[in-house]
């Protein structure tokens, strides 16, 4: 018996420890927290020409003559605002939500847009939104034909802005 007392406590040990690290462990993206700290400028806005998965061509670059700086500004309250978005007088807010695997987030913002000709219209550019590339000082997102499955002889648009992160007291337009 006095043999079996050890065995028996490891295995007690083993059985919990094994109960205690299966709990789902929730919320443990830093994703949100990445979005949510700080405004982010922007930097480069690309438009970029697929057929299929291959890229057409070089990218067009946009915004090279705007001089307003553009804002776009995520809260955790799950509402998010743009400044001067398509290099236009004007702040919109919206909502935004992240998808569950965190790769893409939605957003109803409307914006006030150029059109050729000198008009303007309007448009939703975040409505399905990839996020390319998240870090503590950059922010990378794709829009347009960013669904994960596509014919490989369909024509496709991806917008791909860059963003960077910027100390909100030293901001000015």
């Amino acid at each position: 018996m006095k043999n079996k007392l050890p065995l028996i406590f490891i295995l007690g040990l083993v059985t919990l420890s094994l109960f205690s690290n299966s709990c789902k462990k929730d919320n443990n993206s830093n994703i949100p927290h990445l979005l949510t700290t700080g405004v982010w400028q922007l930097a480069s806005v690309q438009v970029y020409h697929y057929l299929g998965n291959a890229q057409v061509g070089d990218p067009d670059t946009l915004n090279t003559d705007c001089q307003k700086s553009q804002f776009f500004t995520f809260k955790t309250d799950n509402t998010c605002s743009y400044t001067n978005f398509d290099c236009l007088d004007q702040t919109t807010n919206s909502t935004w939500t992240l998808t569950p695997n965190r790769l893409y987030f939605a957003s109803d913002m409307v914006c006030k847009i150029n059109v050729a000709g000198g008009g303007f219209s309007t448009s939703t550019p975040f409505k399905n939104t990839q996020i390319f590339n998240l870090g503590t000082y950059s922010l990378v997102l794709q829009t347009g034909d960013v669904e994960p499955n596509y014919s490989a002889t369909k024509k496709r648009q991806v917008v791909r802005y860059g963003f960077i992160r910027q100390n909100a007291t030293t901001i000015t337009n």
